[in-house]
């Protein structure tokens, strides 16, 4: 991305990538079935995906933005486009966001309609690359668990074509979340008839560190739940 020069501000390297034409695919995201059927997103809080954001909230949805690497208690940030102290454009920022939207607990949150993923690279397959925290998969899986996410639900992407592979090209694992749609400047792809159903993905806890748990107070207190419970700790 950086020898193409479609790589913008904040940079490509170790993070998800702001690119050159990110309004023109949020605007071509705005025309599909999925955006107008929606009236709750959750959204990933990267600069690549600002424009959804914003548009969402001018279109007067409702944006779930996670807070970065979930490292709060209080890991959501709730933005309602009827009662934003900024514009749509500044609130749908990170900085932004923490002084116009709440900060809510997972479960003061309703069942989203569309989930909005960044990807470094995602094939027309559906699978994705991350920055390699996992942190999209854990909340993804972490709102399935909560009854927010179900089978129905959609999951997109926005991207420079660049970034787009061919089928199969990018492996996936049982505990990777697959997009539904693409959206790059000048198309849209339906990855659905290429992967075609697959199982809601469960929190993995063989997968974690106690390191990444602790990091995380909604995955600690969540297992800590399990273990007052008596429940297994597998999602």
């Amino acid at each position: 991305m950086r020898a193409a020069k479609v790589a913008r501000f904040p940079g490509a390297a170790g993070r998800i990538p702001n690119f050159s034409g990110a309004e023109a695919a949020a605007e071509r995201l705005r025309t599909t079935d999925a955006w107008r059927a929606a009236g709750t997103l959750k959204a990933n809080p990267d600069s690549a995906q600002l424009p959804v954001r914003q548009r969402a909230l001018e279109d007067g949805k409702t944006v779930y933005m996670a807070v970065p690497r979930l490292a709060e208690p209080e890991p959501f940030f709730a933005l309602d486009p009827g009662h934003l102290s900024e514009p749509p454009r500044k609130a749908a920022s990170i900085s932004g966001a923490a002084r116009s939207a709440r900060r809510v607990e997972l479960a003061e949150l309703s069942p989203v309609d569309l989930v909005v993923m960044g990807c470094v690279a995602v094939s027309e397959d559906g699978a994705r690359l991350g920055k390699g925290g996992g942190f999209a998969d854990l909340e993804f899986a972490l709102a399935a668990a909560a009854g927010l996410i179900g089978p129905h639900t959609v999951s997109v992407t926005t991207v420079h074509e660049i970034q787009v592979r061919a089928a199969g090209e990018i492996p996936v694992t049982d505990h990777d979340v697959l997009v539904d749609l693409i959206v790059t400047p000048g198309r849209v792809i339906d990855c659905r008839p290429r992967h075609g159903p697959r199982p809601l993905p469960a929190i993995r806890w063989e997968d974690l560190t106690e390191e990444k748990i602790a990091a995380i107070p909604l995955l600690a207190a969540r297992r800590a739940g399990h273990r007052v419970s008596g429940e297994p700790g597998n999602g």
